[in-house]
């Protein structure tokens, strides 16, 4: 989603590469382009303007170092005044003193605020609570029904109403309070209650939810945005903060391809925490926010330690062992392969696991397709148990009738197997030298594949 305003801030924030000195024209150029990235980005005037003026102060202040080059500095000081622009540090829910905690979520129709709920019970399931959803969502067609699919597919409890002709009975207090009392009755010490969205924010609407409100007294209240909807959603966060109080924000919908100006408003214009990002359609693509990694991935530095735990999600250290025996014995083959495909797709998209490198956005310029690896899939499953265990067996009758079974070209089958075979040696010599306690050096690994 930052993916443009990250690049105009870096050309703004280059523009001070080489100068000697912070100077009052020099930063004021500066804090016009980063002013104008922000605009353009659809962050809020007010905020863009704040956000500007506290840099320019801070830049042209005491705290400037002389032995600091002005582009660093300059970076440091946007960084600080981003993450704090983004709520300083990470927000969690609170947690009920008697169970169970009681989670309100609301949000206007169309902001994944019903998928959100089935991904916030996967995660509290995850760090070991049983939560119960529960079905408040009582107008939308079908919103009881599709809650109920995504509860079965994370494996929690959903609490509904029908009547006796399989009607969903419409009267979101009575399934609110319904679910708070079978969750104490169950040993449930969580319910999420999923509640209806309109298209925007009215008075009946407003009503029914401070009523589920005051009948539960929730723990915690989340508001769900969709960050593709731009300042749209920061006025939609306003009006219903005037009505309700809630205790924290949800943006859905960061893999999209949009300016992400709610991201970089809605904590200052409704003061209250961002507590969750969703950057994707699938029920694990849930995270807390953090604004300092959210504010490294916007200056295109990265994302190092979410990048560390989303591969410690997928790869255990006895995987990895059998893994690096393999490849030491050259026994590494395209059913290992094809395996660790599957598991880097669990990361999250390309795009999304590429931001998280330092410096990868600079080099690679363009969007990566999630689907970069399916020609390669295709490829793979065309061929026999036999020969992905042993790719050397692959003829030249073998390719074609793999080239047939994945729809593609025997040229492509060609270059599969060439750069496995580069992979694999590439791999060999990388632990070679790892288990010699040698520094890994990137030119002689390539040299050595040639």
């Amino acid at each position: 989603m930052f993916d443009n305003l990250s690049q105009k801030l870096g050309e703004a924030l280059r523009n001070l590469s080489g100068k000697g000195r912070i100077t009052d024209i020099n930063i004021a150029e500066s804090m016009r382009d980063v002013r104008k990235a922000l605009l353009e980005a659809d962050v809020n005037y007010q905020v863009a303007r704040s956000f500007t003026n506290r840099i320019k102060d801070k830049a042209l202040g005491e705290q400037v170092l002389a032995s600091v080059a002005p582009g660093q500095m300059l970076v440091k000081i946007v960084y600080d005044e981003l993450v704090m622009l983004l709520g300083g540090s990470e927000a969690e829910i609170a947690k009920a003193p008697t169970p169970p905690t009681v989670i309100l979520v609301a949000g206007l129709q169309g902001s994944g605020k019903t998928t959100f709920c089935a991904k916030l019970a996967r995660l509290l399931k995850k760090q070991g609570h049983a939560p119960l959803l529960a079905a408040a969502d009582v107008y939308r067609p079908a919103a009881v029904d599709q809650l109920t699919k995504l509860a079965a597919d994370v494996g929690v409890p959903v609490h509904a109403i029908r009547d006796e002709s399989g009607a969903v009975v419409k009267d979101a207090v009575f399934v609110a309070t319904q679910s708070v009392s079978i969750a104490r009755k169950t040993a449930r010490d969580a319910v999420i209650v999923d509640t209806a969205g309109r298209l925007h924010v009215d008075e009946s609407m407003m009503a029914e939810v401070e009523a589920i409100e005051a009948a539960i007294q929730p723990t915690e209240v989340l508001f769900v945005v969709d960050g593709m909807t731009g300042q749209d959603a920061v006025k939609a966060a306003r009006e219903f903060n005037d009505r309700l109080q809630f205790d924290g924000v949800v943006l859905t919908k960061l893999d999209g391809d949009t300016r992400g100006g709610a991201a970089l408003s809605i904590r200052s214009v409704v003061k209250k925490p961002i507590k969750f990002a969703s950057t994707g359609e699938k029920l694990d693509q849930l995270t807390t926010f953090y604004p300092d990694r959210m504010a490294q991935r916007i200056l295109g530095m990265g994302d190092v330690v979410t990048l560390v735990e989303k591969a410690q999600e997928q790869f255990d250290e006895e995987q990895a062992e059998v893994l690096r025996r393999k490849i030491r014995k050259e026994t590494f083959d395209l059913e290992d392969f094809y395996l660790q495909l599957q598991k880097l797709k669990r990361m999250g998209s390309m795009s999304d696991v590429i931001g998280m490198i330092p410096g990868a956005k600079r080099l690679i310029k363009e969007d990566i397709d999630d689907d970069v690896f399916k020609h390669i899939e295709a490829l793979i499953q065309s061929m026999t148990v036999e020969e992905r265990r042993r790719p050397h067996i692959i003829n030249a009758s073998r390719r074609r009738r793999i080239a047939r079974g994945s729809g593609q070209q025997v040229r492509d089958v060609n270059q599969l197997l060439r750069d496995f075979r580069s992979m694999r040696k590439l791999m060999k010599s990388m632990s070679k030298m790892m288990g010699k306690g040698r520094k890994v050096d990137m030119a002689s690994l390539l040299r050595s594949v040639r």
